[in-house]
């Protein structure tokens, strides 16, 4: 159960017992740094009370294009008043004054589709040089086969393909799974998408939770960090550079499950299948405790970003960009507020789409690179949150 006032409980596994794992969690008897990755590996000790989570690096990649796609259906304040939603409670209390619906002949893997062209297309690099395909969602096209598979299929990729779900912290997941593919030389290319049509998730006569959430995909090419690579130029016949020029310098990810009814949908898997009775009582759409994700959400960011930019000797004041998942934007406002980062480096348009979920931060990421907000050599923090509960955080050299 969810402790009454929403505070997340951290493990109580020993230092000892913690440094028998790996970055990834597994099992390992690792005894020196030849049996890690060069590209890749933990950074400092193993958790403490006092951290999150174990906290990691992935030198030598870099993001070498976006994309993304929101579909056509504005749906603004005024036209959820239609279904009874105060117009001026939303825009107070979460800074949205308008969302994107998909139609009804619309699918995820189609709005990934789209999404993954343009970033394609941006990186100037063609499907057959693309060596893995990951997408973050929880509202798949399917229970199986995955939303990636269909997008691998309708891309004429030959790669593997699978999903992760992660909720809205999947694409943070799904960036960092990416990378570490590439730190290992299992892969040089990876595609990564964040999507989600969040509008099927969510009951129209919840007037509090159906307002928040809308759809779209963002997507981002994970490549090798190349020296004086030209658009175009295959990522995989490319000269590596000093793996201290880019990469992602820190990342955390972490879970906390115990908080996991705070934000769930409980009925459609085996614990509890659909039925006449789980419809009849709303079973089918997500269940959110609002209060008490906000108060975690806010303690999530500031303690992971602080980890992070530890972990990387960077402070706030040398960030160029943050780019945090877009729910609410009196979260972002605390957040902020409480790392002391300047307004004018926070993106946000959580204004024209609402929570995206998995698409959350590829869509902004894509919005700020096409905005100008974006150089190479840059500092940009990236922080997703969410179901699970799971967050998980980076600071990328851009």
């Amino acid at each position: 159960m969810v402790p009454p006032n929403g505070a997340a409980v951290r493990g109580s596994a020993s230092r000892e017992s913690a440094s028998a794992m790996n970055p990834t969690g597994m099992n390992s008897t690792a005894t020196s740094e030849t049996d890690t990755p060069s590209g890749a590996g933990a950074i400092g000790p193993a958790p403490t009370p006092a951290m999150r989570g174990r906290l990691g690096q992935v030198s030598g990649v870099r993001i070498a294009g976006t994309g993304s796609f929101v579909p056509d259906n504005v749906v603004t304040n005024d036209d959820l008043a239609a279904l009874g939603c105060d117009s001026d409670w939303i825009v107070r209390r979460t800074g949205i004054l308008q969302r994107r619906h998909a139609a009804a002949d619309q699918a995820t893997s189609d709005l990934c589709y789209e999404a993954a062209v343009r970033c394609l297309q941006d990186a100037a690099v063609a499907i057959d040089q693309v060596d893995l395909i990951l997408v973050a969602t929880i509202t798949p096209d399917h229970p199986t086969p995955s939303t990636a598979c269909h997008l691998q299929r309708r891309l004429g990729a030959v790669a593997p393909a699978m999903d992760i779900g992660a909720a809205c912290a999947g694409f943070m997941y799904a960036l960092t799974t990416g990378a570490n593919f590439i730190a290992a030389g299992n892969a040089r290319c990876v595609l990564i998408v964040g999507a989600d049509l969040m509008s099927r998730t969510i009951n129209p006569e919840d007037k509090k939770t159906y307002p928040l959430f809308g759809d779209a995909a963002g997507a981002a090419l994970l490549t090798v960090a190349t020296d004086g690579a030209t658009r175009g130029q295959d990522p995989r016949e490319t000269k590596e550079i000093p793996k201290d020029a880019a990469g992602i310098l820190a990342y955390q990810l972490g879970s906390e499950g115990c908080g996991g009814e705070m934000l769930c949908i409980p009925a459609g898997g085996t614990r509890l299948p659909h039925s006449p009775a789980t419809h009849a009582e709303g079973q089918q759409y997500l269940q959110m405790d609002g209060r008490n994700v906000f108060k975690w959400a806010v303690r999530v960011f500031e303690e992971s970003a602080r980890d992070v930019m530890k972990a990387a000797g960077v402070s706030p004041a040398q960030l160029d960009l943050v780019v945090m998942h877009q729910a609410n934007q009196r979260i972002i406002d605390s957040a902020v507020s409480d790392l002391d980062v300047s307004r004018e480096k926070v993106f946000v348009n959580l204004d024209r789409y609402g929570n995206t979920s998995g698409a959350s931060i590829p869509l902004a990421l894509d919005e700020a690179v096409r905005a100008g907000k974006l150089r190479r050599g840059d500092l940009v923090l990236l922080c997703g949150f969410g179901a699970g509960l799971a967050w998980g955080t980076a600071l990328l050299r851009w």
